[in-house]
């Protein structure tokens, strides 16, 4: 008798906690959002960004971290004062021809040539024309840095790819290879 008391109670307590559960609706969600997320439409408008814009503006006065501003801008009158006054803050032991080889080997040469002459591979191969030796060019380190920093005709800048210091190895080893033709 005891035997089926006791198997009636256990019946029951199975009966009792099995009709509580939902498989729809769990008790206890850990992250609920995760379990019962909001479906937006693809590409829909939302309403996190003020006034339809795509994105927030930074705040006024603001640089990224890591940007080194500029003062020449990118106008002719710009590049004429760059060439005109700027000069590298490279001192002579931080002047390494082997880094700024290695930076022009890597950027430059494609379309300028391993000795400056204008004559690299995508001119060769008529990809890009039209691209000046330095020799014939009146240059300065200013220029160059200018140049590479904000691009002139076909050649795109390179501000993203190289550092401000990484440019100024670039521009003298660009005046080394000048004196060589």
């Amino acid at each position: 008798m005891k035997t089926l008391y006791k198997i009636t109670l256990l019946l029951g307590i199975t009966i009792l906690v099995a009709s509580c559960h939902n498989n729809k609706a769990p008790n206890y969600q850990y992250f609920p959002n995760m379990y019962e997320s909001v479906g937006y439409e693809t590409y829909s408008e939302s309403s996190a960004f003020k006034n339809g814009k795509e994105a927030q503006l930074p705040a006024k006065g603001t640089i990224n971290r890591g940007f080194e501003p500029f003062d020449y801008e990118n106008t002719t009158a710009g590049y004429e004062l760059a060439k005109a006054n700027l000069v590298s803050p490279l001192d002579s032991l931080d002047r390494n021809s082997d880094k700024g080889k290695d930076l022009y080997d890597i950027y430059c040469i494609s379309c300028h040539g391993a000795t400056g002459n204008g004559k690299g591979k995508l001119v060769e191969r008529e990809k890009f024309l039209g691209v000046p030796s330095y020799k014939d060019r009146v240059i300065s380190e200013g220029s160059v840095f200018f140049v590479v920093t904000y691009g002139l005709n076909s050649m795109g800048s390179h501000a993203n790819q190289l550092s401000a210091h990484e440019r100024w190895l670039v521009a003298d080893y660009v005046l080394k290879l000048k004196s060589q033709l």
